[in-house]
């Protein structure tokens, strides 16, 4: 092949990849335990992170997964996934090169805002894909806010579903009783107010201090 064929086929080929709007670096908040470790995708409203992406994902380093587990274990404690850039279109359920797994950095606290990494370039394996929504940019006022459950046994997370503009980020820790239904739960909406736990007990049909605490919740990022 003639060295300006190869060039035209490189820059071809190089056009073709940066036409996919959602490659970037895709922070993520870590939560979990010894039932399932997860990691929700922190969504904006443009482009490349116009999406709620929500994974079930482990270690690829079986002692790393276990400290991991143990460090996190239900506790509200934020912790983040600082991963290298990738495409969030190869989550999406039809995804024709499928992600299944990426390098990442793992850090105590907010990546970007002063987190101390404990666990650095480690194996990220994707497991299962729970969430994958596109977000709407236009402004929408909604009345209810609607939380997603995450894992079926004791142990379980909610996480807002994001649905208006502007909206809030929520992941939150809770002790289910035996037996607890996993459907979505809806509660009130009051403006951009973090619904109390006696709010999400009702709608849970459980008691308030089966509530453990705020995991993560921002609000800068969705307005």
């Amino acid at each position: 092949m003639k060295a300006s064929t190869l060039f035209a086929a490189l820059l071809l080929s190089g056009a073709a990849f940066a036409t996919d709007v959602t490659y970037g670096e895709h922070g993520m908040a870590l939560f979990g335990g010894k039932d399932g470790l997860y990691a929700s995708h922190l969504p904006m409203f443009h482009a490349p992170h116009d999406y709620q992406v929500i994974l079930q994902v482990h270690v690829a380093d079986a002692a790393t997964d276990a400290a991991l587990r143990r460090r996190l274990d239900g506790k509200t404690a934020l912790w983040t996934v600082a991963p290298e850039k990738f495409e969030l279109s190869r989550l999406a359920p039809q995804a024709s090169t499928p992600l299944k797994q990426f390098k990442a950095d793992l850090v105590l606290g907010h990546f970007e805002q002063g987190g101390k990494t404990q666990y650095a370039a480690s194996t990220i394996v994707v497991d299962k894909v729970i969430m994958y929504r596109k977000l709407s940019p236009e402004q929408r006022a909604s009345g209810t806010a609607t939380y997603t459950q995450i894992g079926n046994g004791k142990q379980r997370y909610l996480v807002k579903q994001i649905d208006s503009r502007p909206d809030y980020d929520h992941i939150l820790s809770y002790r289910a009783a035996p037996g607890a239904a996993t459907d979505d739960i809806t509660v009130i909406k009051q403006d951009l107010r973090q619904p109390s736990p006696a709010e999400l007990a009702t709608a849970l049909h459980t008691r308030s201090d089966a509530i453990k605490g705020t995991i993560y919740f921002y609000t800068d990022d969705l307005k």
